[in-house]
Order: C-alpha cells, then sequence, then structure tokens
C-alpha cells in the first residue's frame, strides 16, 4: 500500500450496544462499510495480529489510546484499531482495554485485510489467517501515509513493531504538520 490508494470498500459486521434490546446481552448486528468510518474523517488506522495478545495488549494499542489528545491536537480525528477478529473477541477486547478514545473494526473473515494485501498465515502460532502489522493515516478514504512493519510473510517467526507504533505515526505527523506550516 502507497500513499494516494484509496481503501478497499468492504462491510464490516459489528455488534453495537443498543438500549432498546433488553436483558444481559443489549447488543444487536450492525453492518458497517469502509465509507461508514472513513469518509470525510482524517483518522489513524492501525491493525495488528490478535486481540488479547502481548504487544497489541501492551504497547500498541494502549499508546494509542493514551495518545489520542495528541494525534487529536495534530489533526486526527479518529483512531481505529483493525484486527482479523469478530466484533464479539473485539467488542470483549475493548471493555477489557478499557477503551474510550480508540474504536475498533472487527474484520472476522479479513477481507479487508486480504484486500489490503496484508492477510498472512500464522499456522506457527496456531492463529490461521490474520493481519500484519501495520498503520496508516487515512484521509477520506485514501491512505495519506504507510507504517508496515519490516519483513511481511506468511509464519514469520518473530512479530516486529516499532515502524507502527504510535511513537512513529505520531512523529510523522509533527513533520507534516511543520512541514505544511512552513
Amino acid at each position: 500500500m502507497k500513499a494516494g490508494t484509496k481503501l478497499p470498500n468492504v462491510v464490516f459486521h459489528t455488534r453495537v450496544r443498543d438500549e432498546s434490546i433488553e436483558g444481559s446481552n443489549p447488543f444487536r448486528w450492525q453492518d458497517m462499510s469502509t465509507e461508514d468510518y472513513f469518509k470525510g474523517k482524517r483518522v489513524v488506522l492501525f491493525s495488528l495480529p490478535g486481540a488479547f495478545t502481548p504487544t497489541c495488549s501492551t504497547y500498541q494499542l494502549p499508546g494509542f489510546e493514551n495518545g489520542f489528545a495528541d494525534f487529536a491536537a495534530q489533526g486526527i480525528d479518529e483512531i481505529f484499531c483493525m484486527s482479523v477478529n469478530d466484533s464479539f473477541v473485539m467488542n470483549k477486547w475493548a471493555t477489557d482495554q478499557k477503551l474510550e478514545n480508540v474504536k475498533v473494526i472487527p474484520d472476522g473473515s479479513g477481507e479487508f485485510t486480504r484486500r489490503m494485501g496484508m492477510l498472512v498465515r500464522k499456522d506457527n502460532l496456531g492463529f490461521g489467517l490474520r493481519s500484519w502489522r501495520y498503520a496508516a493515516i487515512v484521509n477520506d478514504g485514501v491512505i495519506e501515509a504507510w507504517f508496515e512493519e519490516p519483513g511481511l510473510s506468511d509464519n514469520h517467526g518473530e512479530d516486529p513493531y516499532g515502524v507502527s507504533s504510535p511513537e512513529t505515526v505520531m512523529n510523522w505527523l509533527v513533520e507534516a504538520n511543520q512541514a505544511t506550516a512552513a
């Protein structure tokens, strides 16, 4: 993926809280499209191998969550975390992580990730098909900047992390905004 590339248009099957539903499971299905998430906004999208996994839960997701105000100050409207996990898993992970700022997008079938060219096999870890770790600045559905971890391949022996970190993305935003202001 490169700057200037339009995001693939897919439908995500999400579960959203609905207070009109009584009982212990007040959620309903709601399909959301790529356009629903990205149209008319400048966002950070980051994708990772899996909810509840160590690097994702300890560094990447909390870093974006805790840095949201700084990202907003750099012109970011929203931050989205995507994973090849279903909506039940992503919603539970969001609750477990006490998210208030980052919104999760479930790519349960991996269709968006596949069309982004980032779907990899992680059979060596017992995960099956998952996303390679990356981040992007997306402006109105078009990639403005791309941050892909090195070594994209099936059954990679490591889980590289750094290029798609909140710090790296923030540094790019600060530099881009300074260059625009100059």
